[in-house]
């Protein structure tokens, strides 16, 4: 687990770092380490997590570059772990939380971050189609307007839009106090009642993991389709060289 560490403070809030500098590109094996880290600390005295990045950027999603994505089908399987997992979970959104990164970002229960923080699905900037469960998770942070608005264009925002519509939950004033804030909202779920928490928590998620497994069978049937699109090699082409894509719907 040398990818993700784990560390337990006094006030039983845990903090889970991702330690793949800048971008903190995910795999499989990222997000199974994860839900791992997940899962061990729920059967400890520890109450609630943040979920934070070392580098610049919070997650930059998949590498498309690198065929990471290929393995779509088994990195959804254990995103659907993270939606199981019992713990209210806090993400520190420092940099960017881009495609399949605002998907891990939107597992969490909340987020924090400041206005130089940046969210976008931008998947149809890449002739993609969108992941990791943001079917279910985006809309029901956002409403459904926004999020068609967010997925359609691929457009990008900054902190304080985000807040405005939902999508993170508390703004500090700038990067470097964003992880205090997320720790600080941690210790605030920390100190209510654990096994209250735990209920309600259920409760209110009551369905979303299976919600978030439908979706993704979808969601990677469209990715398979997509993926061998002349606009999709064109949209990664586009990213990758910094310029405006020229699609042609083929």
């Amino acid at each position: 687990m040398s990818d993700v560490t784990v560390e337990v403070g006094d006030d039983l809030v845990a903090t889970v770092e991702l330690h793949r500098p800048p971008n903190n590109f995910f795999d499989v094996a990222l997000v199974a380490a994860l839900a791992d880290a997940y899962e061990e600390l729920q059967s400890g005295p520890c109450r609630a997590i943040v979920l934070c990045s070392e580098g610049r950027h919070f997650c930059a999603g998949a590498d498309l570059t690198s065929g990471t994505e290929r393995t779509v089908g088994d990195l959804y399987g254990q995103a659907v772990r993270l939606f199981e997992a019992e713990l209210p979970v806090v993400a520190a959104v420092t940099g960017a939380a881009i495609g399949g990164g605002l998907g891990l970002a939107l597992s969490a229960d909340f987020r924090v971050a400041s206005p130089e923080s940046r969210f976008a699905a931008n998947f149809s900037r890449l002739g993609f189609h969108h992941g990791f469960g943001l079917t279910v998770t985006l809309p029901l942070a956002v409403g459904n307007q926004w999020a068609t608005s967010l997925l359609y264009t691929g457009r990008r925002i900054g902190g304080e839009e985000a807040l405005a519509i939902g999508l993170c939950d508390r703004l500090v004033e700038s990067s470097a106090q964003i992880r205090d804030g997320a720790r600080a909202m941690a210790a605030e779920l920390a100190g209510a009642a654990p096994l209250s928490v735990r209920a309600i928590r259920a409760t209110m998620r009551q369905g979303l993991a299976e919600r978030v497994r439908e979706a993704t069978d979808l969601e990677r049937t469209e990715q398979d389709r997509l993926r061998h699109t002349a606009d999709f090699a064109e949209g990664v082409s586009a990213s990758s060289q910094r310029r405006e894509p020229r699609f042609k719907g083929s």
